[in-house]
């Protein structure tokens, strides 16, 4: 958040006005959905559209962990330890991360906040490093039914990651990759049951999030059972706000 103007005299304020106006507000965004939504396919065109990076929280701890950063250090002990790494961790991590180049303009979170506790302590990390506060958080909704269908009709080539859907993106030959001809699979955890446990876990762990960000302003659901660009149309019509 910008500093209050009132303690500028006339010219610093003038001057201070004009940097202000020159300097574009941090896009700093939080995407919210659960698996399927696609969230991860919108990520991207958001990222370079408007020059930001993508914290995505579960491969900033990899990162870290390989990397052996002060967090990352602290993280992989936890991890050893059978434990569960901590909030402030997660945080710290992404502390880390948001001083790099490319965050500059700002980022978009991925994966976290996850409770209201961790949104708290996002919020007091942001304003002690001065890097502006969340200016949006927008969750992708879908119905369960049509997420079940997506995820459980999708197929893998193992050793490319190239992806098909059995109803929506068939192979030309059933079960065999296009391009090598090889055995296509199904991952262990696209099966009906274990989604929708996950759905079920996410709808309960996302609904005070939502509730802690609408009471601030800063959320806005998008249908996301729309065409490509149809979603991407309604993403900019929030971030042009």
């Amino acid at each position: 958040m910008a500093a209050p103007l009132s303690g500028f005299s006339t010219t610093d304020l003038l001057a201070e006005l004009k940097k202000r106006m020159e300097t574009p507000a941090k896009k700093n965004m939080i995407l919210i959905g659960p698996p399927g939504s696609g969230k991860g396919t919108q990520a991207p065109i958001i990222k370079e559209k408007y020059n930001l990076c993508h914290l995505a929280t579960g491969d900033l701890l990899r990162a870290a962990v390989a990397a052996g950063t002060e967090m990352g250090k602290k993280a992989k002990a936890v991890m050893e330890a059978g434990g569960l790494v901590s909030d402030d961790i997660v945080v710290g991590i992404i502390k880390e991360n948001i001083h790099a180049p490319e965050c500059n303009n700002g980022f978009i979170l991925d994966g976290f906040p996850r409770t209201v506790g961790q949104a708290k302590t996002l919020d007091e990390m942001l304003v002690s490093e001065k890097v502006g506060t969340i200016g949006a958080v927008i969750e992708f909704k879908i119905p369960d039914e049509l997420l079940v269908e997506r995820i459980c009709g999708r197929l893998v080539h193992a050793a490319s990651g190239r992806s098909y859907h059995e109803k929506f993106a068939p192979p030309k030959v059933p079960m065999k990759d296009d391009v090598t001809g090889e055995p296509l699979m199904k991952r262990k955890d696209d099966n009906e049951a274990t989604l929708r446990s996950r759905l079920t876990a996410f709808h309960e762990q996302t609904k005070p999030v939502v509730d802690y960000y609408a009471a601030k302003g800063l959320y806005s659901p998008i249908d996301a059972n729309q065409k490509f660009d149809t979603v991407k149309a309604a993403i900019a019509a929030v971030l042009s706000k």
